[in-house]
């Protein structure tokens, strides 16, 4: 029997009982052949691999993860990230949709790489409805059933719309999840449930969703898991309060360890691979770190043909040096060698071609000192306003109220050490602009500017001075979108994503030095989160907890109602065209 290698004298992790055994394995037309601890006397190869002691564990599966969030393309995301032993992904690409519609996803969608991609129907777009907030595209019914026929296809993406999934049946959302299940009655439903439970967990599983990504925390944890809930483990959740759960219960069939959401600047020293090495850290042992990014992801996704080193199983592997360390020799797709130690990425010549209309997506109107004025008719010489206040670890804000002065009819907001909260409609629909308060997120004066704002992405600006907030949106603008630091009249940060104002097609080196740059002058500013580029642009996603902005004003996430900037009973706010 003529094989394409033999691979000699491997630890090869065996998924069935998560351990190591040394073996040879063969591998013929990109698949496992067979594997067996005796010497392969009768098969004839073309190449032999002498592994002297290494080990061979099955290529990383992410299962829920969001290519844009690299602010990349997928050419060169799947460049990017084999060489950290991610062989296959499932993408919920619902920020393209955000912006561009179901075009948009069908652009992504048909990128050709080494990697292999699958993707999940983006469920959420808007995440909440067209009346809380706008965005260049829709996915509605028909546009499900249009994405159900894609064999790339293989789950629905998060659900993320708490109220009408729960408590809304003939809500946009559940006739998306009804229509998933008569049509593919098997195929996974995702879901994004923050700080749900009891009745209320129920009620939102009742629809159907069965998984989690959200932060997780180890009061909730055991509930969520005993209600049949499936948890992906993204980067804050991996925690040792959490992986004691999983240990001291041994739930590790009921989880998987996933990304969710990378930077293009944390994609400089990897991906999935630093989220297993953090699990490890954390008290999972190596084993089960490995089969919670190999096997329990590929089951959960109906991969039959991956995820474990099996005969008639796909190819896809990682040679080891030092298994503690994680360090690897080599990874490999379908039997073929896709990267080694050392070597550099070999970034491909051409790349996706989109339309040129997605260079040219952000459509508002340049601020000027005067629009920010906040005007205010009241009779007092205070006002309550309703303000954000962020915390310093994960995405989770609060709402606090705060007295801020008012003199000659102009509400006095720097005298209160807030900063102004500013979203624009950036899609030429209806040129909302929304005002909101923020409590201190920044200690320098200065602004932050982007388009990368969850989910909608319309133009978002915060700052504590008027100058710098004009000065970042105006030069916003003129790239087209992404992010931008102006700190004292200077421009200190910048990081342009022309497509669509959410992706560049530089390479990951030069995309994530610019997003170093832009977390540098943030830092510099004060700005206090552990992630701070992820903390900034989920300060308008509305379905996390406790209070967001839309180009629709301030929102409850919960209750999805809008709170007014000023008390009414203290005074209105006379800034035309503004929420």
């Amino acid at each position: 029997m003529n094989v394409d290698m033999i691979i000699q004298d491997v630890w090869v992790f065996q998924t069935a009982t998560q351990s190591f055994i040394k073996k040879n394995v063969s591998i013929k037309d990109g698949k496992f052949y067979y594997i067996s601890t005796t010497e392969m006397s009768n098969l004839t190869p073309e190449t032999i691999i002498k592994a002297e002691n290494q080990y061979m564990i099955p290529g990383l599966i992410d299962a829920h993860m969001h290519i844009e969030s690299s602010m990349t393309t997928p050419t060169i995301f799947s460049k990017a990230v084999l060489r950290y032993g991610v062989t296959t992904v499932v993408a919920d690409a619902h920020e393209m949709a955000n912006v561009f519609g179901l075009e948009g996803l069908e652009e992504f969608m048909k990128a050709e790489t080494e990697l292999d991609i699958f993707h999940a129907i983006p469920s959420s777009v808007p995440s909440t409805t067209p009346e809380l907030e706008t965005t260049g595209g829709i996915i509605g019914l028909a546009e499900v059933a249009e994405l159900l026929k894609q064999p790339k296809i293989v789950c629905l993406g998060e659900a993320m719309n708490f109220k009408g999934i729960a408590y809304e049946p003939e809500s946009l959302i559940r006739q998306i999840i009804d229509l998933c299940k008569k049509e593919r009655p098997t195929m996974p439903l995702e879901g994004h449930c923050p700080k749900i439970y009891d009745e209320e967990l129920a009620a939102f599983l009742f629809s159907g969703i069965t998984s989690d990504h959200t932060h997780q925390f180890p009061e909730s944890l055991k509930e969520k898991i005993e209600a049949g809930v499936f948890i992906q483990f993204q980067n804050k959740s991996i925690t040792p309060e959490n992986m004691q759960v999983i240990v001291e219960n041994q739930f590790y069939e009921y989880a998987s360890i996933i990304t969710d959401d990378v930077m293009a600047d944390d994609l400089l020293h990897g991906h999935l691979n630093e989220n297993l090495k953090k699990a490890v850290k954390a008290g999972l042992p190596i084993e089960k770190a490995i089969y919670m990014t190999t096997y329990t992801p590929a089951r959960r996704m109906g991969f039959h043909d991956r995820g474990e080193i099996a005969p008639g199983r796909m190819a896809d592997f990682i040679l080891l040096n030092d298994l503690e360390e994680f360090t690897f020799e080599a990874v490999y797709k379908s039997g073929k060698k896709v990267y080694e130690q050392g070597a550099e990425i070999d970034y491909p010549t051409v790349i996706e071609s989109f339309p040129a209309t997605y260079q040219k997506s952000v459509n508002c109107k340049p601020l000027t000192v005067a629009d920010l004025v906040i005007k205010v008719a009241t009779d007092k010489d205070s006002v309550r306003c309703n303000v954000i206040q962020k915390q310093e670890v994960g995405t989770f804000t609060e709402r606090i109220t705060k007295e801020i002065p008012v003199k000659e009819g102009i509400l006095q907001w720097q005298e209160a050490d807030c900063a102004l909260l500013i979203v624009m409609e950036r899609y030429g629909k209806n040129g909302n602009i929304s005002i909101s308060l923020m409590d201190k997120p920044i200690s320098e004066k200065g602004a932050i500017a982007t388009t990368w704002a969850h989910d909608h992405h319309n133009v978002m600006v915060m700052g504590n001075t008027l100058e710098d907030i004009v000065l970042a949106q105006n030069e916003l603008l003129a790239i087209q979108g992404g992010y931008i630091v102006v700190s004292n009249g200077e421009i200190t940060g910048k990081c342009p994503l022309p497509i669509g104002g959410i992706l560049s097609q530089a390479p990951i080196e030069e995309l994530g030095g610019d997003l170093q740059k832009v977390r540098a002058s943030m830092q510099a500013l004060g700005y206090k989160n552990m992630n701070e580029i992820m903390s900034f642009s989920t300060l308008s996603l509305p379905v996390s907890p406790a209070i967001k902005v839309t180009d629709m004003g301030m929102m409850n996430t919960k209750t999805q109602a809008f709170y007014p900037l000023i008390f009414p009973e203290d005074g209105v706010l006379l800034n035309e065209d503004t929420h």
